[in-house]
């Protein structure tokens, strides 16, 4: 995977992409001092680009409020995409909150997702497996959080890259 550069993604995204934490398995503490500039989000912040596809802005939009840890607003922004991607930040959400069986449901309505071989090339310490398999990537990350700490430094890259491989995706087509 080429490496993740925050000035791909214009001005505004850029700040907070530079500013972003690394994400617990849990739902986290949200970044208090983030959220005036997610709020601030908007279409005008795609500028100079144009945005050919709402729902993929959405997703962006969505993938930043859960990368400073607001998995409400989130939740809130995904659960409105009605389309594979906005499924695939509604199951991390729910990944992230510990509710893993709704997780996986969200995981079933995005189905085969195309960021999932770039992310099975990338994340290939965790599942070794011949392709991406996202519940059973939610069953180690379930196991990390309940204690079982091997895992805990594999989920944690994977997350990472999956979170950036997803905002790419959806940024991608978002504009044009």
């Amino acid at each position: 995977m080429p490496s993740f550069e925050p000035a791909a993604y214009g001005p505004a995204f850029e700040e907070l992409l530079r500013r972003a934490p690394v994400n617990p398995l849990d739902a986290g503490q949200a970044d208090g001092s983030m959220r005036v500039r997610l709020e601030a989000l908007t279409e005008e912040s795609f500028r100079p680009h144009t945005i050919r596809d709402h729902n993929m802005a959405s997703g962006c939009r969505a993938g930043l409020w859960l990368r400073f840890n607001y998995l409400d607003q989130a939740h809130k922004i995904s659960q409105d995409i009605d389309t594979p991607e906005g499924s695939y930040w509604h199951g991390l959400v729910h990944r992230r909150e510990g509710d893993f069986d709704n997780a996986k449901y969200w995981f079933r309505q995005a189905g085969k997702h195309p960021v999932f071989q770039p992310l099975n090339q990338s994340a290939k310490g965790v599942l070794n497996q011949d392709q991406w398999d996202p519940f059973a990537f939610i069953d180690v990350c379930a196991a990390a959080v309940r204690g079982q700490k091997q895992y805990e430094a594999a989920c944690l890259e994977a997350q990472r890259i999956e979170w950036e491989l997803l905002f790419d995706y959806c940024w991608r087509r978002a504009i044009e």
